[in-house]
C-alpha cells in the first residue's frame, strides 16, 4: 500500500492521476526500510545458532499519516472532509478531492495495528532499524516522484 500512495501523490502533483483510492485510513502499521531488514536477516545469518526474531521498527503509523506526509513532502497539504466510506482527502491550497475512499479495498479480515518488537534481535544481534518513518516516506516519495517526471518527458 505504501508504494501505491506514494506513486499515486506523485502523478497527482504533476497532474498525470486525479485521485487515489484507499481503504482504511485508520489502520496502524510498523512500516520500515528493506534495507535495515535486510541487515537484520545478515545478521541472523552470521549468528553461531539459528533462531526466531521480530524484525520491526516498533513505532505504529496510520495510513491516514503516512499519506499525510507523502502529499505534504510533494507540497500538498491534505485536509480532510466527511466520515467513514464518504471521507475524503482534499488539496487544502484549491479544495480539489485528491483522495477517496473506496470500501473494496477494506480487508475483511483487517488487523487494526501491526506492531513488532525488535528488542530480541537488539539484545542478541546488535540490530535496531536505522531509518526513521519521515526518512523512509521522503525516499519513496522522492523515488516515485522520479519516476512519475521520466512518465510525465515519455508522454508529453
Amino acid at each position: 500500500m505504501t508504494r501505491k500512495i506514494t506513486r499515486a501523490a506523485a502523478r497527482i502533483k504533476l497532474g498525470l492521476q486525479e485521485r487515489l483510492y484507499l481503504g482504511n485510513l485508520e489502520a496502524k502499521r510498523d512500516w520500515g526500510f528493506a534495507g535495515d531488514y535486510v541487515e537484520a536477516m545478515w545478521r541472523m545469518l552470521q549468528a553461531e545458532r539459528a533462531d526466531d526474531y521480530v524484525v520491526a521498527t516498533g513505532e505504529t503509523h496510520s495510513v491516514r499519516e503516512f499519506a499525510e506526509l507523502v502529499f505534504g513532502r510533494l507540497g500538498i497539504q491534505l485536509s480532510w472532509k466527511g466520515e467513514g466510506v464518504n471521507e475524503v482527502g482534499l488539496d487544502s491550497a484549491n479544495g480539489k478531492v485528491v483522495i477517496e475512499i473506496d470500501p473494496r479495498y477494506f480487508r475483511p479480515a483487517e488487523v487494526d495495528l501491526l506492531l513488532g518488537d525488535a528488542a530480541k534481535a537488539k539484545l542478541e544481534l546488535g540490530w535496531e532499524p536505522k531509518t526513521s518513518f519521515s526518512q523512509l516516506v521522503q525516499m519513496m516519495t522522492d523515488a516515485d516522484l522520479a519516476c512519475a517526471e521520466r512518465e510525465q518527458r515519455a508522454n508529453g
